[in-house]
């Protein structure tokens, strides 16, 4: 053992400090293994450790370094000082999530050991853990999160070694291994928890950028479902199982409508997992009659919504009264396919989504109402054209679209050249309305399942929404920063990894009788620090240890219903 004298920037001024160092041989060669970091020491100081390290101090400071047993020195209570507070509990959460999902050994597998520093499997750890934990740029992982973590001691990498260059490159170097990465987690989830996926859901989201993005071909302009048209997007298709828990996504340009994404989807989804005996399930901006006689060729079993214009073939079972309650408010029936076909179709009928549907009725049957009759005085007044006043009526349905059915309008001019606006309502729409609000229907070639039971597998759907808000606000998938294609796929990926730990810690809260829902266990364990605790001795030298802070009342319990443990303190290892 030996020392090392170190530097480090911090606020404009360079500190030095002193490190307690070991050389270890590893499969990459000799290493140098900080065994303590000493901080500042004067002459007398270092010759204290030195000699302690070399064997040649009489009392005893050499157990301090090579024994496990308790080792006991004299201490100069008043000099005691505490320093380095970082951040621990939620990089420790996270890489006990990791070793369970066999990640590690995984991406060790996938980028072997190479002539690089710092190895790409470690990097891409530090890339994942950080987006779970405190979701940020590259640039700011290495400039502030890491050295101001546990991350350091947990991987074995100093905040010296981390730069955005290397975080960039490890990007590159994950991205080629998306596909090994996927099929692994998913068999592990499977064994982990027990998990059925004989039910797929599909659902498709968008996610926007910030910048032009011209190298990017996949970057357009498309429907943007964070309401940011005015920016270019790409779109990200996620199949999840009935849980929430993903098996694969895939990238799409930006303009690319849901419906052409199924066919790729379910082939792809197909060549890695197999077909199986599996169920898709899709709302119905993924339905068309190309995608319906897809799925129907490859013997595959469907739950597909449908748009509410076929609800007008089903008006008599709309009156009758045969429904079946799935629960209080929801009611269901099967009813044959309008075509003669071999679907099955399922109507139902909410209440909530009734009185929410005619509340919007009638919000926007008002907003109508009243700009046709402001509208129609205002052409009395003025010399407008009946060319303005249509474009104008034009607009005002428009804008209101979920109504404009409710209203006949005329527009024509009188023997003074003015426009005369005319309109009334349409009762045989209000009549509609009134029968089929609250009402949806579905389709399906599954034939062995009651109402019920079909129903709810549809709902399932919600959990890929969900996926994608997690995605979105938990873990800063948008906006989107990255400029170039690889660039972006990359950040979807380690969005999508650290997604699966996400649902792997929700899991175990399941099965600790703790909810489904992780958010508040990992922000309590997040909140437990480490803590450098400094020790003058009476030979001169100073001793730092390392410790982890005692969890609170409520943060033991978590980690008890987890079946964790915490660390007393931790080794100070550096690569």
């Amino acid at each position: 053992m030996y020392l090392r004298k170190c530097y480090r920037a911090k606020e404009g001024k360079r500190h030095a400090y002193w490190a307690l160092v070991k050389s270890v041989r590893t499969a990459k060669g000799p290493r140098q293994q900080v065994v303590a970091y000493l901080g500042d020491l004067d002459e007398a100081g270092r010759l204290g450790v030195q000699q302690a390290a070399g064997g040649g101090c009489s009392t005893g400071q050499q157990n301090l370094f090579a024994s496990p047993e308790p080792r006991y020195v004299e201490v100069d209570l008043s000099g005691v000082v505490v320093e380095g507070t970082r951040k621990f509990g939620g990089p420790w959460l996270a890489l006990q999530l990791i070793n369970k999902l066999g990640l590690k050994d995984e991406l060790d597998r996938l980028m072997p050991v190479g002539r690089e520093d710092v190895p790409w499997s470690i990097m891409s750890l530090v890339l994942v853990i950080c987006r779970l934990c405190d979701p940020s740029s590259e640039l700011r992982i290495a400039e502030h999160l890491y050295e101001r973590s546990s991350l350091a001691d947990l991987l074995g990498v100093c905040a010296e070694k981390i730069n955005d260059d290397r975080l960039y490159r490890a990007l590159d170097e994950l991205l080629p291994h998306k596909a090994e990465l996927e099929t692994h987690l998913k068999n592990r989830l499977g064994e982990l928890f027990d998990l059925s996926y004989d039910l797929l859901l599909y659902d498709v989201t968008s996610t926007y950028f910030e910048g032009q993005c011209k190298g990017n071909e996949q970057a357009r302009l498309g429907y943007s479902r964070d309401s940011r048209g005015d920016c270019k997007q790409v779109c990200i298709a996620l199949v999840v199982s009935r849980c929430g828990m993903p098996l694969g996504y895939e990238l799409f340009a930006g303009n690319k409508a849901d419906v052409t994404t199924v066919k790729e989807i379910v082939t792809t989804m197909e060549e890695r997992y197999g077909k199986a005996d599996r169920i898709w399930v899709m709302d119905r901006g993924m339905v068309s009659a190309a995608n319906v006689e897809f799925l129907k060729e490859g013997g595959r079993r469907y739950i597909l919504g449908t748009h509410k214009t076929l609800l007008r073939k089903y008006e008599k079972q709309l009156i009758a009264s045969d429904w079946s309650i799935v629960h209080e408010g929801l009611e269901v029936k099967l009813c044959p396919d309008p075509d003669g076909g071999t679907e099955t179709f399922i109507l139902c009928r909410s209440a909530a989504r009734r009185e929410k549907e005619k509340a919007m009725h009638e919000k926007f049957e008002k907003r109508i109402e009243e700009g046709l009759t402001s509208l129609a005085k205002l052409a009395e007044k003025r010399s407008m054209t009946a060319v303005e006043v249509s474009h104008r009526v034009g607009r005002l349905l428009g804008q209101n679209t979920r109504a404009a059915g409710a209203f006949k309008t005329e527009v024509t001019t009188n023997p003074l050249g003015k426009a005369v606006l005319k309109w009334e309502k349409v009762e045989s729409w209000r009549s509609w309305a009134q029968l089929s609000e609250g009402c949806y229907l579905l389709r399906s070639n599954v034939s062995d399942w009651t109402a019920a039971e079909l129903w709810r597998a549809y709902t399932q759907l919600t959990e890929a929404e969900t996926a994608f808000r997690i995605h979105k606000s938990d873990l800063s998938l948008r906006p989107i920063w990255h400029q170039k294609s690889h660039r972006v796929q990359a950040h979807v990926l380690i969005c999508f990894l650290a997604y699966v730990l996400w649902k792997t810690l929700s899991q175990l809260c399941k099965s600790a009788g703790l909810g489904d829902e992780p958010r508040k266990v990992l922000d309590e364990i997040a909140a437990i620090q480490t803590v450098d605790v400094i020790l003058p001795t009476r030979c001169g030298q100073r001793i730092r240890k390392r410790c982890v802070g005692k969890p609170t009342e409520h943060q033991a319990i978590l980690l008890h219903k987890l079946g964790m443990k915490l660390p007393r303190s931790l080794e100070v290892v550096d690569l």
